[in-house]
């Protein structure tokens, strides 16, 4: 048959019985990812989020002031609110109740038209409906017109109309759903998780009351409340808690121009780090936007203008710039847009040109009056910031040190770099390794078309308690910076790195857990988006090797060496039966590290450090892309990371001590 006849053929098959319409909530359960996105714990904390967001929607449209979090012991969870209630009464397009209608069709909600919500934070009217095609069970009950009405559904399915129970007083809405175990691999909430956005999420709603009641264990059940009046003010003073504030009263202003609300706290800190945590609608935005932009053109002008103002600058032509004001500052902006425009699906972005003007006019004007009305707290912050500046000139003199004995050398890089010989970023990683000794046994059992190894010799700087001048003084942080390619700080350029993973390998030890912890902080606090865009990882070296002759077991935990054993064991016995001889089972005792123990012809080797794998094993193991395991790394929680970096690696100590003593009993496999 000839190709023309076989493409005939094939388009005579492929006919209209091809096409699958997917009905109702069925495209939900069919790919969960495209709306929740994933089934793991991320999405199914995701489910918690959708149907509370509609409660603080009824919050912020002024007919909601308080919410109601419980986790049942069954596994359902249960958000109740005092809302107005989603209607019950039939809706003319469909002929069916209108909660039917929102609950079992995407894009149906009071969200698009006009009366329903002015702002709000899920636009595309597939929030609660998601959460039913995805929940094995869920009974929507709402109190409206004296009336109690409920609807129960099986995986999206209403199993009857709606009707009316009885009598009700007041008004509001309770959403009732279990998780289906048949989409989730992850059934497990995570109490943290939902304590911290819940709490979040009071703290942008002004005058909400959220309980949360964990009814999972009945004889240790937990119960929090959160409400604050101050709003995002009490936000800044919540993140601050750690830190020695530099100004004694924290800045706020809530102001509505040209239907943008606008409402930004902050506070700075003798801190070097910069703090702001952005949000549309109550929607954190981590990559921020433009209300972001608008607030910080807003806050360089201001604080120039006020310094030139009272002669502050000693030169006439000096200015403060941007990353000069932002040094130790601590701030939460939050706008609520009528129609807000997101960049991307996750909502990381604002894209709302109208909404930068208004947050300038808005925070600039505010802030100026309160310099003006606050002078101490107004001479803190500019001597912060002319410290800030100072600092910087010192930093651009260090960098450009750097990068101009890289351009004098003919850009050459760092002499301990074993760089690869594919000039392929897209398809290079580089290997930041402890110790020359690993270092040496990685460079030889690489892959050197595209794997290239930079050793690292000791602890580098802890950045947290250092700003830019003095990183760059430090020799391995500026061969690492050398290597990337992407420079740092504000003259940091993604474009510019020359390799599409970086892989921070430590030994599995504390000393190797502190240098990869040193590491984190430093990509984090002035690199971060290498973590954003999904660069940075973290290489799982094995702890121990396993053999049986030729048979050979790698393992990573504990309980994966006891499951080898027995493994390597019956295989054995199994070889020894069929060649009829007997073999003794008795297993050996756990290897102390760096040692190697045989009973029973098993060999268990405790690896101590890398450097204790030869070649060909740290190949096998840690370097072949086939076999190896690395752990992206991710900021899932924006403030979560933050207040840990802060905590572990700032200057105060009793944060860290309290940490240490909460979290000690939890550790496992403590090596002293």
């Amino acid at each position: 048959m000839t190709s023309s006849k076989k493409r005939e053929a094939s388009t005579q098959e492929y006919s209209a019985k091809h096409i699958t319409v997917l009905e109702g909530l069925d495209p939900v359960r069919k790919r969960p990812g495209m709306y929740i996105g994933n089934t793991a714990g991320e999405g199914l904390h995701h489910l918690i989020w959708e149907v509370v967001d509609n409660s603080i929607d009824e919050a912020m449209a002024g007919r909601c002031d308080e919410i109601t979090v419980t986790l049942r012991e069954n596994g359902e969870v249960a958000v109740e609110d005092n809302g107005a209630g989603i209607p019950v009464d039939i809706h003319k397009q469909t002929g069916k109740s209108a909660l039917e209608v929102v609950l079992t069709k995407l894009h149906a909600g009071a969200k698009f038209g006009e009366g329903g919500y002015k702002v709000s934070g899920g636009l595309h009217g597939v929030g609660v409906s998601v959460v039913n095609a995805l929940s094995e069970y869920m009974r929507a009950e709402v109190k409206r017109e004296g009336k109690l009405w409920i609807q129960e559904y099986q995986r999206g399915k209403p199993k009857a109309k709606v009707k009316s129970v009885g009598k009700a007083s007041g008004t509001g809405t309770t959403i009732i759903f279990k998780p289906d175990a048949t989409i989730f691999t992850v059934l497990e909430l995570n109490w943290e998780t939902v304590k911290t956005h819940l709490r979040q999420q009071a703290y942008l709603t002004k005058g909400v009351t959220i309980h949360l009641y964990d009814r999972r264990d009945t004889k240790n059940p937990a119960d929090y409340t959160f409400t604050f009046e101050g709003g995002i003010k009490s936000y800044v003073q919540h993140l601050n808690r750690k830190l020695e504030a530099k100004q004694e009263t924290i800045f706020y202003v809530d102001k509505s121009l040209n239907d943008v609300q606008t409402e930004i706290a902050l506070q700075y800190t003798v801190d070097f780090q910069e703090n702001i945590l952005a949000f549309c609608n109550n929607i954190v935005n981590p990559e921020g936007g433009t209300h972001l932009a608008g607030m910080r053109t807003a806050l360089t002008r201001t604080l120039n203008n006020y310094a030139r103002a009272k002669n502050i600058f000693k030169d006439k032509d000096a200015n403060l710039s941007g990353e000069d004001t932002r040094e130790g500052l601590t701030a939460v902006i939050s706008v609520k847009v009528k129609n807000p425009q997101f960049e991307g699906q996750t909502k990381a972005k604002l894209g709302n040109a109208e909404v930068k003007p208004v947050v300038e006019q808005v925070f600039g004007d505010a802030l100026a009056s309160f310099l003006e009305e606050h002078p101490r707290d107004a001479e803190a912050i500019l001597a912060k910031c002319l410290l800030a500046a100072k600092a910087r000139l010192a930093a651009r003199n260090a960098r450009e040190s750097v990068l101009r004995k890289g351009a004098l050398e003919g850009l050459t890089l760092p002499g301990k770099l074993a760089d690869c010989t594919s000039r392929d970023a897209t398809k290079s990683e580089l290997y930041l390794v402890e110790g020359d000794s690993a270092g040496g046994s990685a460079k030889q059992g690489r892959d050197r078309e595209f794997q290239a190894v930079l050793p690292l010799r000791g602890k580098i700087l802890n950045v947290e308690k250092a700003r830019l001048d003095k990183m760059l003084a430090n020799n391995e942080i500026k061969s690492l910076i050398i290597a990337l390619g992407t420079n740092i700080g504000a003259q940091f350029d993604l474009a510019g790195l020359r390799y599409d993973r970086i892989i921070i390998m430590t030994d599995a030890d504390v000393d190797g857990s502190h240098i990869r912890t040193l590491l984190l902080t430093l990509f984090y606090r002035y690199l971060p988006d290498l973590i954003r865009s999904g660069h940075l990882y973290i290489a799982q070296p094995p702890l121990y090797r396993v053999a049986a002759g030729k048979e050979v077991r790698y393992v990573y935990t504990e309980e994966q060496l006891e499951r080898a054993k027995i493994e390597l064991q019956a295989l054995k016995t199994a070889k020894a039966a069929a060649h009829g001889k007997a073999v003794k089972t008795a297993e050996p005792e756990t290897a102390e590290e760096g040692t190697t123990t045989t009973e029973a012809k098993i060999d268990v080797q405790r690896y101590k450090g890398l450097g204790e794998m030869n070649p060909q094993q740290l190949w096998e193991t840690t370097m072949d892309p086939a076999t190896r395991m690395l752990k992206q790394v991710a900021v899932n929680d924006v403030e979560k990371a933050d207040d840990v970096f802060t905590i572990l690696m700032g200057g105060e100590v009793e944060p860290r001590k309290i940490f240490i003593q909460t979290h000690a009993k939890n550790v496992k496999n403590l090596d002293i």
